[in-house]
């Protein structure tokens, strides 16, 4: 998988938190990163900057077993699609 999300990312986990390139796919388990409880929610807040977006908890709770990069990009990529309807025409829906 190599789509722009997932890019973003791998570069956001190389850079901020140093995780190997080597480390990082689609697969990974977000607990399995390396990174303690409080440097995964910084990850997380990390990426909702990145991709101007707040995750609701009840769809990503990144301390969650089993939640690997691959589920955050699908979280990402259907928040990021329903954030692009108008708020004007979000309230007349």
């Amino acid at each position: 998988m190599s789509s722009p999300t997932f890019n973003s990312i791998a570069t956001i986990l190389e850079t901020d938190f140093k995780i190997d390139r080597s480390d990082i796919s689609p697969a990974t388990v977000l607990t399995d990163l390396g990174l303690d409880s409080l440097a995964l929610m910084e990850f997380v807040f990390a990426v909702e900057d990145a991709f101007h977006l707040r995750i609701p908890e009840d769809r990503l709770d990144p301390r969650e077993a089993g939640i690997t990069l691959q589920r955050l990009c699908e979280v990402i990529d259907t928040e990021s699609s329903g954030a692009l309807v108008p708020a004007g025409e979000a309230a007349h829906a």
